[in-house]
């Protein structure tokens, strides 16, 4: 890969409105360019997974950012906050959409960054994913098992008003989705409806299901952790990256 090492550090970044939040910052070092991907948390927190699959993404070259969508109920430790934001219904939409589009933000920044940033999302961040693909201008979305993409109208409120499936329309990057055929949200059949949208709408997606895989099953720490599974999924997922990320975006600097 070309680099020595890598550099993760917690932060603080401005989110939505401006908003202070937390988040997990990691990057290759030795490494000129790169590209950048926002890594949207699962419902159970701003976990030490979480961090781990940051570091996975820089020890493959990536310079990775996941931002504490629940630090602003907060301070305190990240499962009493996951635990607040489940009691609250989630975080609103709009909210999210201007926590990730400011971490998108801050790693085009990065001198490093080759200009080129996607998204990565699990479980409640899959749906976000999916939603980023649609809402902000991203090179590329990854969705891992994001239910509720699908959304009945009794599930729509004041925080969720829009069934995400319906912004397919705007949809404005590539899009990788992995599913596990044990998952109940997504079910196959939501997965199945999910992937004629896109298809009829004629975007550029590709979808991989599991069998013998529930929901969660990257997640190493967690009772549905599937290895064969994951490490194919991971595969699937840094192909996909290589293809709509790695080309350079940015123009050459000069020097005298």
């Amino acid at each position: 890969m070309g680099y020595e090492g890598l550099i993760g550090e917690t932060i603080t970044m401005r989110g939505h409105n401006g908003a202070p939040i937390e988040a997990y910052l990691a990057r290759p070092i030795g490494v000129t360019s790169a590209p950048g991907v926002v890594v949207i948390h699962h419902m159970p927190g701003w976990d030490e997974w979480t961090r781990e699959v940051t570091r996975k993404l820089a020890e493959h070259g990536y310079a990775a950012i996941a931002p504490h969508l629940f630090s602003r109920l907060g301070p305190g430790a990240w499962d009493d906050l996951a635990a607040a934001a489940r009691s609250a219904g989630g975080m609103p939409d709009a909210q999210v959409v201007g926590d990730v589009g400011a971490a998108v933000a801050l790693l085009r920044d990065q001198p490093l960054c080759n200009g080129k940033v996607g998204v990565i999302g699990f479980c409640s961040g899959g749906r976000q994913a999916y939603m980023m693909a649609c809402k902000l201008d991203i090179d590329a979305a990854v969705d891992c098992w994001g239910g509720r993409v699908i959304a009945k109208p009794e599930e729509l409120n004041e925080r969720q008003p829009v069934a995400v499936i319906d912004m397919t329309t705007e949809m404005r990057c590539p899009l990788l989705g992995i599913f596990g055929n044990d998952d109940a949200s997504p079910d196959p059949e939501q997965v199945n409806r999910t992937e004629a949208v896109l298809r009829d709408l004629g975007k550029d997606y590709e979808f991989h299901r599991y069998d013998g895989a529930g929901h969660g099953f990257f997640a190493t720490d967690r009772a549905n952790y599937r290895p064969e599974q994951a490490v194919d999924g991971w595969k699937k997922v840094f192909a996909f990256f290589e293809r709509t990320l790695q080309a350079e975006a940015r123009e050459p600097v000069l020097t005298a």
